[in-house]
């Protein structure tokens, strides 16, 4: 029994050793692993923008590289020189349609005017293209979703849908219009008794709703999904859309990659004039 405690003593004393060897060699270890695909520099991961609240961040001027926050007050909060680094740093630099001259132009005007990113602000979306389970077959769906302010906070809202099968689904038959399907104008005078004759093929009935119908994808997605013909798989890829600055679309998108350019990125911008967003909307939307 008198070895025992020297025993005990012996295998504490190699725990502790041990213990703080790995805490000394914990710093060494971390940058000698891969962070991304970098070995050795810890600069490449921060200049990575991992969240798209940091995207946001950065573009405002209100992080560090290293990712401590700026609050007002902070004599770098808001930072011109701040800013105008990161800015340089946030474009998709492997698209062409990015020109040099463009990201300057952006760059200058976000700074002169200035205008910033407001998460809670309104007037931009996010595109999440998904999978589904329709009909026994999976089909890529488009879910268009807003930030919505509650009582307490705000969530995230579906406000569109596109899905291609309704588009299928509501097909002109005629195209062409050579055929065109109507209804008679004295139709009324015999008690509308020609609706009998759409009715028994009514693959084409929408050729008699009126000229300013559009399919409502949304209202078809929320009743396939509850009558369970629609089943959703997952998501392949998320973007956003911000029309928050005057003059200015921007889309930010990810981008896993190697090399310094990449995370949350611009990856389209584009000016605008007076009424253009709304179009650019539409646009978006499949409207």
């Amino acid at each position: 029994m008198t070895g025992y405690p020297t025993a005990f003593a012996y295998r504490i004393a190699r725990s502790v050793w041990v213990g703080l060897f790995f805490f000394l060699l914990l710093p060494h270890l971390a940058f000698a692993q891969p962070v991304g695909d970098y070995t050795g520099d810890p600069s490449a991961f921060y200049a990575q923008t991992k969240q798209l609240n940091q995207f946001i961040r950065r573009f405002n001027g209100e992080e560090a590289l290293g990712g401590n926050r700026f609050y007002p007050g902070n004599a770098l909060y808001h930072d011109r020189n701040l800013r105008k680094g990161y800015l340089e740093t946030l474009f998709d630099l492997s698209n062409p349609e990015l020109t040099p001259s463009l990201r300057n132009s952006f760059t200058q005007q976000a700074l002169d005017k200035p205008f910033f990113l407001d998460f809670h602000g309104g007037n931009w979306f996010a595109e999440v293209h998904a999978t589904v389970l329709y009909q026994g077959k999976e089909e890529d769906i488009t879910l268009f979703m807003k930030l919505e302010e509650e009582k307490v906070g705000s969530e995230w809202v579906f406000f569109d849908v596109y899905f291609a099968p309704f588009d299928k689904l509501f097909a002109s038959p005629d195209p062409e219009g050579l055929q065109p399907a109507f209804l008679h104008p004295l139709s009324h005078e015999l008690d509308f008794m020609n609706l009998s004759k759409i009715f028994r093929n009514q693959q084409y009935l929408e050729s008699y709703a009126a000229r300013e119908f559009r399919p409502d994808h949304f209202t078809l997605f929320l009743w396939e999904a509850k009558r369970k013909a629609l089943t959703f798989k997952g998501v392949n890829e998320v973007k956003f859309h911000f029309f928050q600055m005057d003059g200015w679309y921007i889309e930010v998108s990810e981008f896993n990659r190697e090399g310094r350019n990449r995370g949350w990125l611009i990856s389209q911008a584009l000016p605008l004039e007076s009424g253009q967003s709304d179009l650019l909307t539409r646009f978006i939307l499949r409207k």
